[in-house]
């Protein structure tokens, strides 16, 4: 399981302070952006990663206050977690269905489950 890293300041551009990632940042990254989206944020230079956070940042304050309640932190990573459920199910979907009739029978879950057992 993931265990989320030390509490560290928000570095914004120009800052003195540089943000630095602990081991174990992976999970943190995922639950805030989403799986795919992190995988994005992997391949970018930490200038772009800085700026693209700057806006997720921007739509994470709801209230648009210029701070970030707890409380809207957690409405953001329930939205994030919601919508990677909602795309895994979607592809999961796809897979299972092998008829395309939208609907999923025992004996398709079975065999995209465990076909190659069976």
């Amino acid at each position: 399981l993931g265990k989320p890293t030390a509490w560290q300041e928000r570095a914004r551009p120009g800052a003195a302070q540089q943000h630095e990632d602990a081991p174990g940042f992976q999970y943190d990254h995922e639950a805030f952006l989403g799986k795919e989206e992190a995988r994005s944020f992997d391949q970018l230079s930490p200038e772009e990663s800085q700026e693209r956070l700057g806006g997720i940042v921007d739509r994470i304050d709801e209230n648009k206050d210029g701070y970030i309640t707890t409380e809207e932190l957690k409405n953001w990573i329930k939205r994030v977690q919601k919508r990677y459920i909602y795309e895994n199910v979607a592809k999961v979907w796809k897979d299972y269905d092998t008829n395309k009739d939208n609907k999923i029978t025992w004996e398709e879950y079975k065999q995209a489950t465990y076909g190659y057992y069976l």
